[in-house]
């Protein structure tokens, strides 16, 4: 080419290349952020050319400097050479070029921003992730703070276990274990709950279609933050009352249990917004579905039953502690007489135990009504076999023990054998789907490894 055409392209190259002339900061009560079109220069208001692309072209050994730089001044359509803006107004930044500039001026104008606040309140400006601590401190305290509290309530339990006299030790144990144990066993369900989410959650399982959940339920975290505060209140509670009891004020060692129940039956119960409130509203009405199967089950229906069959001893314990709380008998020993309403041989026990398998025996019934699919009807034999168990165990608080012995113990031994075969029978079978194959493969290198052991043990 001729020395005045690269002249012309070494001038508009250094143009490019030459850094923009920045503009005073606006003022601090009226700077808004810059826009697209306070940015763009255009090239005529500039008052040198500017190309609106530069593309990197191919080289060779025997090209130009300007060419070997790989820099040449495109309309960005055909790639030929232009002369900057031949007929329009054109801007002079490209679309990178305008957000890395647009970027460091609202950086600017944020930073004048905190420092005027600064100034004006009298203090320097410090940043906010400076005052932040980092969540492994915040867990580690937490880890530190339960380690303490755990031990101080063993400490005065203990204490106060031991300044009790040695014949009414037993049984405030077992009146004590029987108000809080029941709660202690729904916090340790939560906390699994919790882990069984958190298993969902890392094997991408929707867990939230198959339960019909809504968008708003609550995640293993949330589930671990209920039993870490039911973990929390309810061994409290129980120290307290151990420590009220053993200090002589059996009257407010009585309202500790009372006062536990009522708050929680209060949270659960509540109508306000607080506290999940479309959860526990979810819960409610799945307990209601569950106590009333008239509808189509669904699969929270009959999952939440199946974990109440599991939690009916809970459901026993539950009642019995509310007999006595109602009837004043918490801190007492008057429970442990005959007559007592709420001893042993209440009839509200075994009727409290047998309810969560009735509910599934007529959900199962409902099924097969809706279906017509003779395995609910085997799923409702197993659940019914459960029936003679509850009852023909509690006729041992009701008839004589000569009877008992000989004529209602054989039939509860044999109504136990039943619907325990039944119910590991149905587990292994349909809810497991464990079949003969794989059992005999179980059973076959079971065998095996017996007999290996078996031979290299000396006789």
């Amino acid at each position: 080419s001729s020395p005045v055409v690269r002249l012309h392209v070494k001038l508009q190259v250094g143009a490019s290349l030459s850094p923009l002339p920045t503009a005073s900061p606006p003022p601090l009560q009226s700077s808004p952020l810059p826009t697209l079109a306070d940015l763009a220069i255009p090239c005529h208001a500039a008052g040198r050319p500017r190309a609106p692309f530069r593309r990197k072209v191919p080289t060779s050994p025997t090209a130009s400097p300007e060419s070997r730089r790989g820099l040449r001044l495109s309309d960005g359509r055909h790639g030929s050479s232009l002369p900057c803006c031949p007929g329009r107004p054109r801007y002079g930044l490209s679309i990178l070029g305008f957000v890395r500039r647009r970027r460091r001026l609202c950086d600017r104008v944020r930073a004048r921003r905190v420092r005027a606040g600064a100034e004006m309140k009298g203090v320097s400006a410090i940043p906010a992730v400076a005052i932040i601590p980092s969540p492994l401190f915040l867990w580690r305290v937490k880890v530190i703070l339960f380690l303490l509290w755990g031990l101080c309530c063993c400490k005065i339990g203990w204490d106060s276990v031991m300044r009790m006299s040695v014949d009414l030790r037993d049984l405030f144990l077992y009146e004590a274990f029987l108000y809080y144990n029941p709660l202690l066993l729904v916090a340790l369900m939560i906390w699994l709950w919790g882990v069984n989410l958190w298993v969902f959650a890392q094997s991408s399982v929707n867990y939230a279609k198959v339960f019909d959940l809504s968008q708003t339920h609550l995640s293993h975290r949330e589930i671990w933050r209920c039993a870490t505060w039911l973990t929390l209140v309810v061994p409290t509670s129980m120290t307290a009352y151990l420590y009220l009891y053993s200090h002589g004020e059996v009257s407010l060692a009585a309202s500790q249990p009372v006062l536990l129940y009522a708050i929680l039956l209060m949270i659960l119960l509540s109508p306000f917004d607080m506290f999940y409130l479309s959860s526990r509203f979810f819960f409610l009405r799945t307990m209601w579905r569950i106590a009333l199967p008239l509808q189509a089950i669904t699969f929270p229906d009959f999952f939440m039953a199946d974990i109440f069959t599991s939690m009916s001893k809970v459901f026993s314990d539950l009642e019995r502690s509310g007999c006595r709380m109602v009837h004043r008998q918490v801190a007492t020993i008057a429970w442990f007489e005959a007559d007592s309403i709420c001893g042993s041989h209440s009839v509200a026990i075994p009727l409290v135990l047998v309810l969560p398998y009735l509910c599934r025996f007529f959900q199962c019934l409902r099924q097969y009504k809706d279906t017509k699919e003779k395995t609910c009807l085997l799923n409702a034999l197993k659940y019914s076999t459960a029936v003679p168990v509850i009852f023909l165990s509690a006729l041992k608080y009701h008839v004589f023990p000569d009877v008992w012995i000989s004529f209602y113990r054989p039939l509860w031994l044999i109504s136990s054998v039943v619907n325990s075969l039944y119910s590991f029978y149905w587990d292994i079978k349909r809810d497991w789907d464990l079949r003969c194959r794989s059992l005999q493969k179980f059973f076959f290198y079971s065998v095996l490894t017996y007999q290996l052991l078996l031979m290299r043990i000396p006789l």
